[in-house]
């Protein structure tokens, strides 16, 4: 058993995560959309568990994360948080949910904490999203952030491109984190940035930053789970280190699973429960006829 599965292991909180940084201990953050990932992540030790909108390629299959809905991401919420007793809870708002309004991305966040067992939420964009992150904050419901390459705006970035190579650009993903930061927000993602400009970043803001494609510099870092275990049979991007590859051996135990049955190896005696009963004569088969002692036959 981890050590992490202890029951007297506290839950992190925005203030564990705000002292891990302070004495430059790495946050791991990690994705999950179930009750059973969950538990195994949250036994090895994350410090953070993302229901992220990732769940709209990875577990749905879709090419991007825009179809993902904000009832499909409570669902996985609340999934996430009845198999999590450690880590410190963040649901992602999915594309729509935020963008409209102010007070509508604070009825969509409200949902996440209320309906969806979380302990945040996180939401794309900079300046653009300054005043949705105050008026979120300003009701006590914690915000992480997320700029640099965000992938609901995969469209208007001509797909997954790393973001701030530019020193035009790297000055604009600069004023989208200040600007989250300002706003109120008690963490934030860098995805897709060069590693320079993530340090800079990370040296400036006096929030955690969590990278992903971003460099070792931050003060902490987030992997898809599917992409940590290795299980999707395509190929991972650059930043990726996969830890394990549980596609090819879930791919494998299903190929000792059809073997064995087709070979009469499972089921046997001991996949069985209790003795076999003797097969029934035709004359005991179904209901006896008539009167009150009418009654079904055990069934093998």
């Amino acid at each position: 058993m981890s050590k992490h599965s202890v029951g007297s292991n506290p839950r992190v909180t925005v203030q564990t995560l705000r002292a891990m940084t302070s004495r430059s201990e790495r946050i791991a953050m990690v994705t999950a959309y179930d009750a059973t990932f969950a538990r195994m992540l949250d036994e090895g030790g994350a410090d953070i568990l993302l229901v992220g909108d990732s769940l709209g390629m990875v577990v749905q299959g879709q090419e991007t994360t825009l179809p993902v809905t904000i009832d499909e991401m409570l669902y996985h919420c609340r999934a996430v948080a009845r198999g999590s007793k450690h880590a410190h809870l963040v649901g992602d708002m999915p594309f729509m949910s935020y963008q409209v309004s102010p007070e509508e991305a604070l009825r969509s966040a409200g949902r996440f904490l209320s309906e969806g067992g979380m302990h945040a939420v996180k939401l794309e964009g900079g300046l653009d999203m300054a005043a949705t992150i105050r008026r979120i904050v300003s009701v006590g419901i914690p915000v992480m952030g997320h700029v640099g390459l965000t992938p609901q705006s995969v469209h208007a970035m001509g797909g997954f491109r790393v973001q701030g190579k530019s020193e035009e650009d790297a000055q604009r993903v600069l004023s989208d984190a200040r600007a989250v930061a300002d706003a109120g927000a008690y963490a934030l993602v860098l995805e897709g940035i060069p590693s320079e400009l993530a340090s800079r970043i990370t040296s400036e803001l006096a929030i955690p930053t969590i990278g992903i494609g971003a460099g070792p510099h931050c003060d902490g870092h987030v992997l898809v789970c599917y992409d940590l275990l290795g299980l999707t049979a395509e190929r991972v991007p650059r930043f990726v280190k996969q830890y394990e590859q549980f596609y090819q051996r879930g791919s494998a135990a299903m190929a000792r699973y059809k073997q064995e049955l087709q070979a009469g190896d499972f089921p046997v005696a001991e996949h069985s429960f209790g003795p076999i009963p003797e097969r029934s004569t035709p004359s005991t088969q179904g209901f006896h006829a008539g009167g009150e002692g009418e009654h079904e036959p055990v069934r093998g």
